[in-house]
């Protein structure tokens, strides 16, 4: 598939992009070194004694003799071999060719308690090999200086390299507290992160204009991810609280996989075992995430709402998954149809940044490729905007990296309260007016570490 800016001002939002990318590169990210050379030692001795003590186990002799002695416990295929073939396990997750997974949650999803030490592993040395590793082999003087690209990802979003700035750890606490305790502000100024909130969420309300969708964007009062949990967990009385990992199971285990075109299968899965962790077959009472004090939990909830297995829980989320397209999301249902059926005729779909993507698309890529890549152009148009302000009024806040939806800076404290309400005006105001296709609110969140703090320290604040 190929993406080309079809238009003059798509043009100027790749070259004026590469230049203010530029300076972000040349800036550079301060990196502690010593802190990084002795996590390093420490981990590989945490690897070395987690292999010890997983080798001990049957679980591994099994595989041993299985495999006649050739084991490579870092092989996927091997384990995978192993899992589906020789123990006949039935996979709960497959990957795209259609073969039992062997990622985290797969793993997890299992419920093989000798597997918690092999994915405890696998992550360390990933950690060790992958991130720190790379801050000490690219640092010059210091200071890593990671290249945005522009220029080679299909959705037409950035990518980073030498090391990959935008692959550090986010949503693992402990892996992301190890690898950003390593990077650190010029001394004297403090890291700061601007997010974009639900950015792909409103900007493909840009696309489709979905009704429901846009009152939930436009009304801060609702509330899209709550009110799919009471349906999904069927809850009459709402406690934000109480209820608050359910909301987020029904934000990030139905709602955007559906959006970007998973179905009710995973969807129950991830819900019921990853986030309510209940078991794959029959529940029984007692189990699970608890709901309401220490007395009651998942599993007596739904019990008493009439679902006692994860079979029933699927053929509820399948009635929900009809009901979320047919009635709640009826016009982006639609609109999804319409999307498809233009690629099919033409061969191509258009940006509403002006880019064109033609070639060979599935059906989820054609639908959610110009939506990542217009929401990353907004992230992009408004990193060049800043960098602008940035030179002209010669600050020495230096703009030094960005994440897709999100920019990162290294602030001196002087000017924070001038730097924040700038990035609001452009991020919030002055982009919407530029573009008069984005038709919803936008907003940013912020997070800030500490003066000569590590990003590790960072902390939400108000803007």
């Amino acid at each position: 598939m190929k993406v080309n800016p079809r238009t003059y001002e798509a043009y100027r939002l790749l070259h004026d992009g590469i230049l203010a990318l530029s300076r972000a590169e040349q800036q550079g990210i301060r990196v502690d070194i010593e802190y990084v050379e002795n996590k390093k030692t420490h981990l590989t001795r945490k690897i070395e004694r987690l292999e010890s003590k997983f080798k001990g186990t049957n679980f591994y002799r099994h595989w041993e003799h299985s495999a006649h002695g050739k084991v490579n416990i870092n092989s996927n295929a091997q384990l995978a071999h192993f899992l589906y073939v020789v123990k006949k396990l039935k996979p709960q997750k497959e990957t795209d060719s259609g073969q039992g997974a062997t990622d985290e949650e797969a793993l997890k999803q299992l419920g093989i308690p000798e597997l918690s030490d092999l994915m405890e592993m696998r992550k360390t040395k990933k950690i060790r090999d992958t991130y720190l590793d790379a801050f000490a082999r690219e640092q010059v003087g210091g200071y890593i200086h990671p290249f945005f690209n522009l220029h080679l990802v299909r959705t037409f979003r950035s990518s980073s390299d030498s090391p990959n700035f935008q692959n550090i750890p986010k949503r693992d606490e402990d892996a992301m507290q190890i690898v950003r305790r390593a990077l650190y502000p010029r001394p004297g100024h403090q890291l700061l992160e601007i997010d974009y909130s639900g950015l792909e969420v409103r900007i493909a309300a840009c696309y489709h204009q979905d009704s429901t969708m846009l009152k939930y964007i436009r009304d801060p009062k609702t509330d899209m991810h709550a009110d799919m949990a009471k349906q999904i967990f069927m809850i009459d009385e709402w406690d934000k609280v109480k209820h608050y990992t359910l909301r987020q199971a029904a934000k990030n285990g139905f709602v955007f996989p559906e959006f970007y075109g998973d179905y009710f299968g995973n969807c129950a899965v991830n819900m019921a075992v990853g986030w309510g962790k209940l078991p794959q077959g029959k529940w029984g009472r007692g189990q699970g995430i608890h709901i309401d004090g220490e007395n009651y939990t998942l599993s007596d909830h739904m019990i008493s709402k009439g679902i006692s297995s994860l079979a029933k829980f699927t053929d509820h989320i399948q009635k929900i998954e009809y009901d979320f397209w047919t009635n709640r999301f009826a016009e982006y249902d639609a609109w999804k149809k319409r999307w498809w059926n233009i690629y099919q005729k033409y061969g191509y779909i258009d940006m509403l940044t002006g880019f064109r993507c033609y070639g060979v698309m599935g059906r989820n890529d054609c639908i959610n490729y110009p939506v990542q890549g217009a929401a990353f152009h907004c992230n992009l148009k408004s990193f060049i905007l800043l960098d602008e302000v940035m030179v002209r009024e010669k600050w020495d806040t230096k703009l030094i990296g960005q994440i897709h939806d999100s920019i990162i800076m290294d602030v001196h404290p002087d000017e924070l309260d001038h730097v924040l309400q700038t990035t609001k005006r452009i991020t919030c105001s002055l982009l919407p007016s530029e573009w008069k296709w984005i038709i919803v609110p936008l907003e940013i969140d912020a997070e800030i570490a500490p003066v000569d703090a590590p990003w590790a320290d960072k902390a939400k604040m108000h803007i």
